[in-house]
């Protein structure tokens, strides 16, 4: 395929969204899919921690802007106002666990706390949604750690023409 990936990026954080907080990680994110993938990304947002609007947001990022890739980033954790995987999970139709066990294990060589994350990844129609810590520090260790597998997810929904056949030169 010749097209870009299309990309969203969705900062979840009540003093990020009150300007109270700069957002630190969502930047940060656009610039390693800038600079990693050589994709552009195509929408980002700030929303507070409240679960109809992250999940109203990723519905409409999925089936009406047809994006490719969302990274959201914040909420995961165990903070009582944490509520982005439960967000995600409700709108989600498949669940890609490899990916947060990925984040998991990779980050769990640097920090216990690592088991803490509730990080949750998965499908919606031809969308992959990849939650991801609000950390900086953790987002980039997380985005490292599944990098290498993100462009032939994508190239898998999208049903891009010789993807199957990228299996036989890895193997």
């Amino acid at each position: 395929m010749t097209d870009q990936p299309r990309v969203g990026v969705l900062t979840i954080s009540d003093r990020s969204s009150r300007g109270e907080r700069p957002d630190a990680s969502g930047p940060l994110i656009q610039a390693f899919v800038n600079e990693q993938l050589a994709w552009a990304v195509a929408v980002d947002q700030i929303v507070p921690d409240d679960r109809a609007l992250i999940r109203a947001t990723l519905i409409a990022w999925c089936d009406d802007l047809k994006l490719n890739l969302i990274l959201t980033t914040g909420g995961t954790g165990f903070a009582p106002r944490d509520i982005t995987p439960e967000a995600t999970r409700d709108v989600i139709e498949r669940e890609a666990p490899g990916l947060a066990e990925a984040m998991r294990a990779d980050s769990l060589q640097k920090t216990p706390h690592a088991m803490l994350s509730r990080a949750v990844c998965g499908l919606r129609g031809r969308t992959l949604i990849v939650n991801l810590p609000g950390s900086p520090k953790a987002v980039r260790e997380n985005l490292a750690a599944i990098l290498p597998a993100i462009p032939h997810a994508i190239d898998l929904l999208r049903d891009a023409p010789d993807t199957e056949a990228e299996h036989a030169r890895v193997a």
